[in-house]
């Protein structure tokens, strides 16, 4: 015989499939500003200064990588011909910095929703990004979203980079939950791979970086910007 649960048996079966998510952890650039593309537009200035060709390729690689994962992509593609990594990130910090801090940087549609959203529902809020921690606190705290955020790992308090899921795991123990009680949003594919490598649940909303087959079999939801996360959240995952 086909075996049919009751209500209270659904009820309890919803419980236990969602409602042990307890956290959502942001990455920040691509996914709380719109930096990505300004980084591309600095990093492609330094390039014409240095001589340097095919910088999209560089910049598509180290996407969501921290500064040491990104000086090795660096010489893999430009070696060692005196022209140094920190030389150029330098230049292109230079350049960002001075365009975009003071609150001037752009946030991503959706974001003061979203996060107002998730304190107003109790979630728990952490973020983490591959960027050094100094940048991280003047960005968040210069654009006022400090508050939102019950804890930052940045990308120089660890070792490993994304793709692995170190960064992620460290979030996930700072905020005192399980990686599987965990909702992860990135933008880029090394941020996918590291969300789904820490058994945590990925959310991808692409913003440089294309939905591959790849971020297709990884990613457990795909979004078109942070509204449609807050919709999906609150239909699938509702609080009280």
């Amino acid at each position: 015989k086909q075996s049919r649960c009751s209500i209270k048996e659904f009820e309890e079966m919803f419980e236990e499939m969602y409602m042990k998510y307890k956290a959502v952890i942001f990455d920040m650039d691509g996914v709380i500003f719109d930096s990505e593309r300004l980084s591309l537009a600095c990093w492609e200035e330094t390039a014409k200064k240095f001589g340097l060709t095919g910088i999209e390729r560089y910049c598509d690689l180290s996407r969501g990588v921290n500064e040491a994962g990104s000086a090795k992509i660096f010489y893999s593609l430009y070696g060692e011909n005196g022209l140094t990594y920190e030389e150029c990130r330098a230049e292109n910090s230079r350049l960002f910095h001075s365009r975009y801090d003071g609150g001037r940087l752009p946030m991503k549609k959706g974001v003061t929703e979203l996060l107002s959203y998730l304190k107003e529902k109790g979630w728990i809020v952490g973020l983490a990004s591959s960027t050094k921690e100094a940048t991280v606190t003047q960005e968040i705290r210069d654009a006022g979203l400090m508050p939102y955020f019950d804890n930052l790992t940045c990308g120089d308090m660890l070792k490993k980079s994304k793709p692995e899921p170190d960064i992620f795991l460290m979030a996930c123990e700072k905020l005192a939950v399980k990686p599987q009680e965990a909702i992860i949003i990135e933008d880029s594919h090394n941020g996918i791979r590291a969300a789904s490598r820490a058994g945590a649940m990925p959310v991808m909303v692409p913003d440089m970086m294309p939905v591959t087959e790849e971020m297709k079999g990884l990613a457990y939801k795909i979004c078109k910007d942070l509204l449609e996360v807050r919709s999906w959240l609150d239909k699938n995952f509702p609080r009280d």
